[in-house]
């Protein structure tokens, strides 16, 4: 399968690092214009530096944002007023008891995860309905299905953008848009990375293997027995992205590793 994206404009949402940039790899390896997006220019300018480096002929820019405000979005919005791709990758993660979880940590957590899809989908997408063409696909999780009781909170933004993903599959029906959610499910990220080390994972522990062992424990359901790399999740999202896909729509794709024990 040939995916070609070229003359499509791509926008990846916290794309510095992990499964953001992938992302954001794979889409500029298919041959669209790709934009990178983070909170800082700093860590934005390394990531696009990172990524012309590894692909000479990409096109490649970076916007400085953070999208757990309605300002942050405005100011990407007002960047870059039209995409034709929109990957809502932007969301935080941690494990944290139910019983100490403030309400302003349940508020930071849905601005964030959530809103910032909500706020990007709103304003991108009548673009893409006029033009007749577009591809908005939501990050979710298999936590999404699989609510982990050490983190709740997080769960439960996920599965909200599992409603908002569906419904606006058929808010955009017949226009040539596509909404999908890819869930993921543990992936060796750059955040799985720092949270195996603040667990206490020595520095120079094989981080595969410590993966592995963390989906062993943590989801014994997994059929494959290991962490998805970062390249892996992102594979899904090229397909979901490109005109090949074109009868995807409402859908939740897993890229767990069969973490999720349903037909």
């Amino acid at each position: 399968m040939n995916i070609d994206l070229k003359e499509k404009v791509a926008l990846v949402t916290a794309s510095t690092a992990g499964i953001g940039f992938a992302i954001a790899r794979g889409l500029a390896a298919a041959g669209a214009t790709t934009l990178i997006n983070g909170r800082s220019k700093e860590r934005v300018d390394a990531a696009v530096a990172k990524l012309r480096e590894a692909l000479p002929d990409a096109q490649v820019r970076g916007i400085a944002a953070d999208l757990a405000t309605a300002e942050g979005c405005d100011v990407l919005v007002s960047a870059v007023p039209d995409v034709d791709i929109l990957v809502n990758n932007a969301g935080i993660f941690g494990p944290q008891d139910f019983f100490e979880v403030p309400d302003e940590v349940w508020q930071h957590f849905y601005d964030v995860n959530v809103l910032s899809g909500v706020r990007l989908s709103r304003a991108y997408l009548p673009g893409m309905a006029d033009r007749g063409w577009g591809r908005v696909i939501f990050i979710s999780s298999e936590s999404a299905l699989n609510i982990p009781e050490d983190m709740i909170h997080y769960g439960m933004t996920k599965t909200a953008q599992l409603a908002v993903s569906r419904g606006l599959a058929k808010r955009m029906r017949g226009t040539g848009v596509t909404v999908n959610a890819v869930l993921p499910g543990p992936t060796l990220s750059d955040g799985m990375i720092e949270m195996l080390h603040q667990a206490g994972l020595p520095a120079n522990a094989d981080m595969t293997q410590a993966a592995a062992e963390f989906v062993r424990e943590n989801r014994p359901s997994s059929i494959i027995g290991r962490a998805a790399t970062t390249t892996e999740v992102a594979n899904m999202v090229v397909y979901v992205a490109s005109p090949q896909a074109s009868a995807t729509t409402g859908a939740a794709l897993r890229v767990d590793g069969g973490v999720v024990d349903s037909l």
